[in-house]
């Protein structure tokens, strides 16, 4: 189960993906009760709804035939657990430990990184502070490239130490992040950028860095821009399935006509309780841990 055996990127077709459900994340409406106002949820999830959304989020998975790994929670970890994206990086050398940058998620890379362990996944090390990184900030390219953005949840020391553990042969794009809602927002590099296919991908333009954009264009890319209506309700967070097969939040009409006139196949999903309220999209609630090479 080593993913170095994966293509590296975030378009070719999800063999085996790794989630936590709202039973392990929220363990129930007391807990979510305690912790929404200070996680900054936009308002309260209804744990029963969520419970439910997320089966049939699941079921779309298996419906494809996409192998899933479901991590436990833990007593320790808060609702944000949910957005497994953030506390583990997959790349071609193994697993990375993310150092989050939110205080209520430290906890949350170990309690990944021991169960990948237990079903044979290799740990390549772990970003130590104050190094700062997390998942959402990660985009693979190709094979030997990858786009971080440096913003307010991931640092130049923890670009550093990633670079490091990576070494020569692979190539990190930085894009550095607008301050958008500030420290307490969610924002990441993935909030602005879904790779759709080698040479596609969903964006929003006007948050994005110009050297960073020049770098997409004129490598080949072309650039769907999401409506500024839509980006406000997380329409360029869109989960490639395979090539130019998406899964995208429910109610997203302008954006799904626009990746559908650029050739893309989009299903939907109801996400009110585990994507809205929480401000995840289908990126944050899910790790591709291999996909088709």
């Amino acid at each position: 189960m080593n993913p170095t055996t994966s293509a590296f990127n975030e378009y070719s077709t999800i063999r085996r993906i790794a989630l936590r459900s709202p039973e392990e994340a929220f363990q129930g409406q007391h807990r979510i009760d305690e912790q929404w106002k200070r996680l900054h949820y936009t308002s309260r999830p209804d744990f029963e709804t969520a419970a439910q959304e997320h089966r049939q989020f699941r079921e779309i998975f298996a419906s494809e035939g996409i192998e899933l790994v479901m991590i436990p929670g833990s007593s320790e970890l808060f609702l944000d657990s949910i957005y497994v994206r953030d506390s583990m990086i997959n790349t071609p050398e193994g697993l990375i430990l993310a150092s989050m940058g939110k205080a209520e998620r430290t906890g949350e890379p170990m309690v990944s990184a021991k169960h990948f362990e237990s079903c044979g996944f290799s740990i390549l090390g772990s970003i130590e502070p104050p190094g700062k990184i997390e998942g959402g900030d990660l985009v693979w390219l190709d094979q030997t490239r990858c786009a971080v953005g440096l913003g307010y949840r991931t640092n130049q020391e923890g670009i550093r130490q990633l670079r490091e553990m990576l070494g020569p042969k692979y190539q990190v794009e930085v894009c550095v992040l607008p301050h958008q809602q500030g420290p307490e927002g969610v924002f990441h590099l993935m909030s602005i950028l879904s790779p759709l296919d080698h040479d596609l991908v969903l964006a929003y333009s006007p948050l994005m860095a110009v050297p960073f954009r020049q770098m997409l264009v004129e490598s080949g890319i072309h650039i769907i821009d999401v409506p500024d209506d839509e980006y406000l309700r997380m329409g360029c967070n869109v989960l490639a399935i395979a090539p130019r097969k998406c899964l995208m939040l429910e109610g997203l009409p302008k954006t799904k006509s626009l990746l559908e006139e650029n050739g893309c196949q989009v299903m939907t999903y109801q996400g009110r309780e585990i994507s809205e309220k929480g401000e995840g999209g289908p990126t944050c609630l899910t790790l591709p841990l291999n996909r088709e090479s």
